[in-house]
């Protein structure tokens, strides 16, 4: 799936601030490279580059968001590669909103720990809003309208509780896990405000398997059945919670 840069910057400020959270946890690093696992368009780049020392290295698999990362200059270099894959030797792992499209986490998070030294540091924020109504009204509209292309019967949220990542990153460390809920205010548009904020990401599985007259009737449906769980206020803004997760492993064996 390839990503739009300019759609999806269109709220990066609300997508920053939890990044900006996530790398203020991050504790005393030992010297070696930085790597931002699922850069995007690079709008962390800037900040990583002046809280840590070290090479700072990007990877992601869209091209066209790494050719937006390269303008920003900060990076030492850039990878174009299926996350999954990627194999390095860092002294801190940074993700933010990018390890829950992977599947799983089971050995995935153990993999990437491994990679560290001791006293390296995985740090990751991904969001938990998937039984939320804004990505449930997702499956369901999608089901609706085309139920011979989607079925989501067996559907598992991709990111799985903090007792549950705790237990799966206890061997490597001990994890600090903690979850918030951002309340979103977001701005009167095209469309409910939830889902331009969703089209560029947690709807790009469904619109991706739609042509465009069957995107446009996904789009109005959804806009539609958001109203009731995320009523407009009278300038047609509305308030949206969001819960993310926050992972700080030091590696300690």
């Amino acid at each position: 799936m390839e990503w739009n840069p300019e759609s999806y910057a269109k709220f990066e400020g609300l997508r920053q601030r939890p990044a900006l959270d996530l790398m203020a946890q991050v504790p005393t690093l030992p010297s070696g490279d930085i790597v931002d696992l699922g850069c995007g368009s690079g709008f962390m780049a800037t900040a990583l580059k002046a809280r840590f020392k070290g090479r700072l290295v990007g990877v992601d698999n869209s091209a066209s968001m790494l050719e937006k990362a390269a303008k920003s200059g900060e990076y030492d270099a850039l990878i174009e590669e299926n996350i999954s894959n990627w194999r390095g030797k860092p002294v801190l792992i940074f993700s933010n909103a990018a390890l829950h499209w992977l599947p799983d986490h089971k050995t995935f998070f153990p993999r990437l720990a491994e990679m560290l030294p001791v006293g390296g540091v995985l740090a990751v924020q991904m969001p938990r809003q998937f039984d939320a109504p804004s990505h449930a009204l997702l499956r369901e509209v999608a089901t609706t309208l085309f139920p011979s292309r989607f079925d989501y019967t067996d559907y598992t949220p991709p990111v799985s509780p903090p007792e549950r990542m705790a237990i799966i990153l206890a061997p490597h460390g001990v994890p600090n896990i903690l979850e918030t809920s951002f309340l979103q205010s977001l701005p009167a548009g095209e469309g409910h405000p939830v889902r331009a904020f969703t089209q560029s990401t947690a709807a790009r599985p469904v619109l991706n398997k739609l042509n465009t007259a069957e995107q446009r009737r996904f789009l109005n449906a959804y806009d539609e059945a958001l109203n009731e769980p995320y009523p407009l206020a009278m300038d047609g803004s509305v308030h949206f919670p969001f819960l993310r997760q926050f992972i700080i492993l030091v590696r300690k064996r």
